[in-house]
């Protein structure tokens, strides 16, 4: 009877000295963070079972959110957020537990997400960009750095904390995102949330959920080789650094990467299927018809099969079918066709912004679109190409370079290149007397030297199918 007395006490005593279960938020809510504007938007977060979280928006401190935690410990509910502006707080309560978020902006947020190239910061000695980070301090621009981490499970949150632009935190950031928000903000006027995950030599594959693959054959199949400095395995990061980021709302994502699935023909060919499905997963993931932009990789004379990148161009350009997508060419802002990293970073960023600020945001002024090929004429002696362009194309060399003809052989020549009146090219090789095909720019490594009267350069193409 003792037992059973001393029992029920110990019960009582320490259920009532017991602490709840802590409440927490993920990472993405905390100080300093920049939340989608005029929308409603998703807010989560894990707490004690059975009690209610309290949540108090200081943009409409007399709405109280109330939500019930599950058994799970986990809770979700909606919120809505005004026009842009700053200066505002969220508070949460749980019985005695509290947490407040300060310092929050409401702008626009956007996820930029790659390898290399988008992994690359403002330190690393960026060449093109003048003035831009001699006074880079900006409260309206925020950073989030998801930190690289992988696992073959999907993880709930992300490690990471929102920081503002200024001198120090600048040069530890993504430099085309940075260029990227800096050119928004300053032509929007608004805060500017900018969250990065991008990891170094990665192939597309682990930044795909297994659900994108059709069949197991599919996935092993698109298995790419591994390296000892990232990996590479299916779904690996976008468990850890994408999947994680649901649901925080975006206004949209940039993607530069491919140079990694440029190594192997066959992964250079398959690579827009792969595109599209990384797409469709992540607005599935995201539940979200996100707009997604993306940077058609640059010329590099290196370690590339023969013409993969070519053909891995050429594949992201069939991607543009996708509804919501959009593609810049970068094939002259390379300083350096020996370095896999070109050092121009800030005119990536900015022709990303201006094609976004067209697209999504209404600046019709604007013409981001690069020149690109639209019908051949071939007779006897020449093959004749009309582009699409704004203006008539125009030279930066003291000739034409980049054009091959081929005819029925399928051996391909340099062709000489005159720009008539009309502004159709004309080209011509004593190599090839019946040219049935046409290529400009289409190897790994040739820069291009023709530009529009905005100063965009022609697009690479192929008139075969070889």
């Amino acid at each position: 009877m003792r037992k059973i007395i001393f029992l029920l006490l110990s019960i009582v005593y320490f259920g009532l000295n017991a602490q709840n279960i802590p409440l927490r938020l993920p990472s993405v809510f905390s100080d300093h963070a920049v939340l989608q504007q005029s929308s409603e938007i998703s807010i989560w977060g894990w707490g004690p079972p059975t009690l209610e979280v309290s949540i108090v928006c200081s943009w409409c401190p007399s709405d109280t959110i109330n939500v019930l935690v599950k058994n799970d410990c986990t809770w979700k509910t909606k919120l809505k957020t005004p026009k842009a502006g700053q200066g505002y707080n969220l508070q949460f309560f749980v019985d005695k537990d509290k947490i407040v978020i300060s310092d929050i902006s409401i702008g626009e947020v956007w996820l930029s997400a790659g390898q290399s190239n988008m992994a690359m910061k403002t330190r690393e000695d960026i060449l093109d960009a003048g003035n831009l980070l001699k006074e880079p301090e900006n409260n309206k621009i925020r950073f989030f750095q998801v930190e690289n981490t992988y696992d073959i499970h999907p993880h709930s949150d992300v490690k990471g904390k929102w920081i503002v632009c200024d001198s120090s935190t600048v040069k530890n950031f993504s430099a085309v995102a940075f260029f990227f928000g800096n050119h928004l903000q300053k032509t929007l006027h608004v805060p500017v949330g900018l969250i990065n995950a991008s990891w170094g030599a990665t192939s597309i594959q682990p930044w795909m959920p297994e659900t994108a693959f059709d069949n197991v054959e599919e996935m092993e199949a698109e298995s790419h080789f591994g390296t000892a400095w990232a990996p590479q395995a299916i779904s690996i990061i976008y468990n850890t650094m994408i999947y994680p980021l649901a649901p925080f709302q975006f206004a949209g994502i940039i993607w530069y990467q491919g140079e990694s699935n440029a190594l192997v023909m066959k992964e250079a060919l398959n690579y827009g299927k792969l595109l599209k499905k990384l797409i469709c997963s992540w607005r599935k993931t995201f539940k979200a018809d996100l707009p997604f932009y993306y940077v058609q990789i640059a010329p590099f004379d290196g370690y590339y099969p023969k013409d993969a990148a070519a053909y891995l161009r050429e594949q992201q350009e069939l991607v543009l079918q996708v509804h919501k997508t959009g593609m810049i060419t970068v094939g002259d802002l390379v300083n350096d066709v020996k370095d896999i990293h070109p050092r121009l970073k800030a005119g990536v960023g900015v022709r990303l912004a201006n094609l976004v600020l067209m697209e999504q945001y209404g600046f019709g002024n604007l013409h981001p679109y690069s020149p690109k090929f639209a019908s051949v004429k071939l007779d006897n002696q020449k093959a004749v190409i009309t582009v699409k362009s704004v203006g008539r194309l125009r030279c930066t060399d003291n000739k034409v370079s980049g054009f091959k003809i081929a005819g029925a052989d399928k051996i391909f020549y340099p062709a000489k290149a005159l720009i008539d009146d009309n502004g159709e090219i004309i080209l011509i090789s004593n190599k090839v007397k019946n040219p049935v095909a046409v290529r400009y720019c289409f190897t790994n490594e040739e820069i291009p030297n023709l530009f529009d009267t905005n100063g965009l350069p022609l697009m690479p193409f192929r008139t075969d199918n070889w």
